[in-house]
């Protein structure tokens, strides 16, 4: 059985939902100034009970997303309906960036005519962080902090749909497995985040590094040409031969190869040019880069 209400009962609910919930309730007239909001308003940085002239309801949204927080008003005063949920960064007084969701439905009269919109703010920052680092456990090496091999692919799959405009390089740490055999995985892994840092440091900005395999690493050099990536990551291979890489209590000799090829044709020939140079590059005595063959 459903539960029917008087208009005092109603009200008193609202009131009662208004005070306790940290939702933020509030009611517009049809122009979007709000005329009527809850106390969890304050946490906007707007004294409620101290208001003469209400905000108007864009004045809660940062820039950025006025627009679509301005349609979702719109349609429902235009339409009179339950508007879907959006999301927006809220105008905050201290300047810190919080996220909300809003949903708006029209106000009307006993004639049918709509006056303004009632709607409920919730913050979903918890929610929006949890999504991040849902997205960061996805694409992200936990050694490392390097992007892995599934955020490595989409990438290369992205580069190569925008238009073949780059190169691929691949770097493999020479003589890995014994390295974790004479020193233990622990060192192992210590090789593998110096050379990440490495790569970091030596690399352009607009480089994306991923690691894609227990010693293997893969850039993607976009806007590229084949002679100027060879020159870039040649100088990764040279420089970590040059230094002897502390790791843990052992100081050591570190080596790379490395290939480099274009980034074109599909996925899979681009990875294949790639990997058959690497294959030449360790046949050919490891400590260095190739390139494809053209």
């Amino acid at each position: 059985m459903g539960m029917q209400f008087t208009l005092r009962e109603s009200r008193a609910l609202y009131g009662l939902l208004a005070e306790t919930t940290s939702d933020i309730i509030l009611k517009t007239n049809c122009e979007g100034f709000v005329v009527q909001a809850s106390p969890a308003l304050e946490q906007l940085g707007f004294p409620v009970p101290n208001m003469l002239i209400g905000p108007h309801l864009l004045d809660l949204v940062g820039h950025t997303h006025a627009g679509i927080v301005g349609d979702a008003l719109a349609a429902a005063i235009e339409g009179g309906r339950v508007g879907r949920w959006v999301e927006f960064p809220a105008a905050s007084a201290d300047g810190t960036e919080h996220w909300f969701e809003l949903q708006l439905r029209a106000l009307t009269d006993a004639k049918g005519k709509v006056y303004g919109a009632l709607g409920v703010m919730r913050c979903v920052d918890e929610r929006r962080a949890m999504s991040d680092r849902l997205f960061a456990a996805t694409y992200t090496d936990a050694l490392t902090g390097l992007t892995n091999r599934q955020a490595f692919i989409s990438m290369l799959e992205h580069m190569l749909d925008d238009g073949p405009d780059g190169c691929l390089a691949l770097f493999s740490v020479d003589f890995f497995r014994a390295i974790n055999m004479k020193y233990g995985q622990a060192t192992g892994d210590g090789v593998l985040v110096v050379f990440a840092d490495l790569l970091r440091e030596l690399l352009r900005g607009e480089d994306m590094i991923s690691r894609i395999g227990s010693e293997r690493f893969a850039v993607l050099l976009p806007r590229t040409d084949p002679e100027h990536a060879e020159a870039i990551c040649n100088r990764v291979v040279r420089t970590l031969g040059d230094l002897r890489q502390t790791v843990g209590e052992s100081r050591m000799a570190i080596t790379a190869s490395a290939s480099v090829a274009r980034v074109a044709g599909t996925l899979d020939e681009t990875l294949e040019r790639a990997e058959m140079a690497l294959f030449v590059a360790k046949a050919k005595g490891r400590n260095r880069l190739e390139r494809e063959k053209a």
